[in-house]
């Protein structure tokens, strides 16, 4: 049965992602927000936490296990990682669960052991999640009560090559991604590497050939491409507060140049509201989606011949995370796919 209005409750509120789930949901016309939960920030108002929230009017924040689950619908779990399976396990099939840790994303248990060093303690759990890269699964995402929200680094990755792969318009044995982040991927936590001092006027590789979200990648790469895929990917943090740009280099198929390459991506993405493909040559930069859904995605031919370069821009607290769980929120329950996502990017 399709809801009129979502009661909605958000799991580890406290931290970026919680508040802009919560600056998104202000607008959306059919959510509504009964539970916030942060264990250690629990007792207080939102506004005291986020200053910026104060003037709407939410519940305050709470522990996990004083929320009546009987009374909502759709839970959001902005976690950490190893704690939101421990969560999930437990909680009563009956709302709709979209989760924004790695928890799910990874299909193989031996991989996610080897990447995030524990064993996976949900796999009942585990083998109903969909990964929720909304514009390539929205089929299973409707069918499910379990979505694997997708890392940030991933979503501008795969969404620029998917069309590619689906249609051999690249060599699936040449993809390199070289990305940057800005410092909010890293969560609100506070960590040395996340420190003014250490990010500031500098820029610098991190997770070189072992960053968690290059099996991910490939794993979503792999079903679009009908064969097993491997990218090399290098990730970066730069000094800004958020944005993801990732630079993809790839090998043109044969009978395929870089305007053939944008000419399939601009088809591909004709019909998406959260997908726009750039006329070609023209480049994104990440202050063209700061606080949006959007995903641009630019196109130009590579000085080597036969080889192009494919840039891509998204807001890695949006459509990295907090906007497309709410994308992938309206898919489960048959809500219109824009709600609540049409804030236009903040510029300059």
């Amino acid at each position: 049965m399709l809801l009129e209005r979502a009661r909605i409750a958000i799991f580890g509120a406290s931290g970026y992602t919680g508040a802009e789930l919560l600056r998104l949901l202000a607008d959306h016309p059919r959510a509504e927000i009964r539970a916030l939960t942060a264990e250690r920030q629990a007792g207080k108002s939102i506004g005291e936490v986020f200053p910026h929230l104060a003037t709407y009017a939410l519940p305050d924040l709470v522990k996990i296990a004083d929320v009546d689950l009987s009374a909502i619908d759709v839970v959001f779990c902005c976690l950490p990682h190893a704690t939101t399976q421990e969560i999930i396990k437990d909680l009563p099939r009956g709302p709709k669960v979209v989760d924004l840790s790695a928890d799910f994303r990874l299909r193989d248990p031996a991989l996610y052991e080897r990447y995030y060093g524990h064993a996976h303690h949900a796999l009942e759990a585990q083998a109903d999640a969909v990964y929720g890269l909304s514009e390539h699964y929205r089929q299973a995402i409707e069918q499910t009560w379990l979505v694997a929200n997708p890392g940030c680094y991933t979503t501008a990755s795969e969404l620029p090559l998917i069309p590619l792969l689906k249609s051999n318009a690249i060599n699936p044995d040449a993809i390199i991604i070289d990305a940057k982040s800005g410092v909010s991927g890293a969560g609100r936590d506070a960590k040395v590497g996340s420190l003014f001092t250490e990010v500031s006027e500098g820029i610098h590789p991190y997770g070189v050939a072992t960053h968690r979200h290059g099996p991910e990648i490939e794993q979503c790469l792999t079903d679009f491409a009908g064969r097993s895929i491997e990218v090399i990917f290098t990730p970066h943090l730069v000094p800004m507060s958020r944005g993801i740009l990732a630079t993809i280099y790839v090998r043109n198929a044969p009978n395929f140049d870089a305007e053939a390459i944008h000419a399939r991506l601009a088809e591909a993405y004709a019909d998406e509201a959260f997908v726009n493909v750039m006329p070609f040559k023209s480049l994104p930069a990440t202050r063209h989606v700061r606080g949006s859904n959007l995903c641009l995605i630019g196109v130009h031919p590579s000085r080597v011949a036969g080889q192009t370069i494919i840039v891509s821009a998204i807001d890695n607290l949006v459509k990295g995370a907090a906007g497309q769980a709410i994308q992938n929120m309206n898919i489960q329950n048959g809500f219109a796919e824009h709600l609540g996502l049409t804030q236009q990017p903040l510029f300059p």
